[in-house]
């Protein structure tokens, strides 16, 4: 076994399609549509809210399936079975994930919210904006997480299997987390009703993604279903959050008019938090001596956030006017630009944390 140097990270945005790369500017558009839509047009926002089942938006249920769907096609659960492989990588991914980060992620909005900004959030818009931060820190990111890998040269086999692995136990630990820690806020929700927002949006669109995986690749082959399919299929998402997000703000739009500064309010816990849960992962990889392209990838996974799904979460929950809705986007809006200055720090800090070892040559 000899031990290379991996080679030099890529730019910052190469492996940055144009929507992830600008994502911040696109959500900051949306916002502004969505803020005019409902201004001049309420007609629409008001029409599309008649269009509802057992409290669900069809209308905001199609387009958040768009955005989920297609992520979930993208992952591959026959590569659990390389669990095998670093396996104190995969200890500080789930134990920082869903030991760590659900809390840290109360405990810090919490603060914030109803202590250090109390002077100006009022004190049932604090606790809207709690249960958002709750829905973000109990979803940890699926999708941007490859981007995040490629950018530090992370090893994209066993990255696949860290997210592989955290889909699964986000079936079983989603809605516990979310009800004990809303329930802690006194925030009450029913749990049929959680429930029905994991079977939504986390059982059928990963079952549905699995089932037509393995038919296409079955079919096709996996270079097709790669380069061919999933190229194809890859405005779906950006569109429907989009869409999705003008709608929200169609709806918001009032409390944006109204109360501009809490759109930085609410980032300043986020922001914290996300920094926080990186260097807490980060470091306990360093102390582990695991290798730099496993280390990095699992801390972005816990930095990141599985907005789309918080963002659905929230709206089935609290609706799509509510101070929850808000902080999931506001979540969205935030993200990119903070992972890049994680991606940065993550490949300058590269020479602190052993090698990949590779077969020899």
């Amino acid at each position: 076994m000899t031990v290379r140097q991996a080679p030099e990270a890529p730019s910052i945005t190469e492996g940055m399609g144009l929507f992830e790369r600008y994502l911040s500017v696109w959500v900051a558009l949306a916002i502004v549509a969505g803020v005019l839509l409902g201004q001049f047009a309420p007609a629409v926002p008001e029409t599309l809210s008649r269009f509802e089942y057992a409290q669900v938006s069809i209308p905001v249920a199609i387009l958040i399936w768009a955005m989920i769907f297609p992520m979930m096609l993208q992952i591959d659960f026959t590569a659990v079975a390389g669990v095998r492989r670093q396996p104190k990588g995969l200890v500080i991914t789930t134990s920082v994930n869903w030991l760590i980060k659900p809390f840290t992620m109360f405990v810090i909005a919490w603060f914030f919210f109803t202590v250090v900004f109390a002077p100006f959030i009022p004190g049932d818009r604090a606790s809207e904006y709690l249960a958002g931060a709750i829905l973000l820190g109990a979803a940890p990111c699926t999708a941007m997480v490859f981007v995040w890998s490629y950018l530090t040269r992370g090893d994209a086999a066993y990255t696949l299997v860290q997210v592989a692995l955290n889909d699964l136990i986000m079936l079983f630990a989603f809605a516990p987390i979310v009800v004990f820690l809303l329930g802690v806020s006194n925030i009450q929700v029913p749990w049929d009703t959680v429930i029905l927002s994991v079977v939504l949006y986390i059982v059928i669109p990963l079952g549905a993604g699995y089932l037509t995986r393995q038919a296409l690749v079955k079919r096709r082959g996996i270079e097709w279903f790669n380069n061919v399919f999933m190229k194809r299929l890859a405005p779906v998402t950006p569109i429907g959050l989009i869409i999705t997000l003008v709608l929200l703000f169609a709806f918001q739009g009032e409390v944006i008019i109204a109360n501009p500064l809490h759109i930085v309010l609410i980032a300043i816990p986020l922001i914290i938090q996300t920094f926080l849960i990186f260097f807490i992962a980060y470091s306990w990889a360093k102390a582990w001596r695991v290798p730099h392209n496993v280390a990095a990838p699992g801390a972005m996974i816990g930095a990141s956030n599985f907005f789309e799904l918080a963002v659905a979460a929230a709206i089935a929950l609290f609706g799509l006017q509510s101070g929850a809705a808000l902080v999931t986007v506001v979540g969205v809006l935030v993200e990119v630009p903070l992972m890049l200055v994680l991606v940065r720090i993550a490949n300058k800090t590269r020479h602190h944390f052993p090698a990949a070892e590779t077969a020899p040559v």
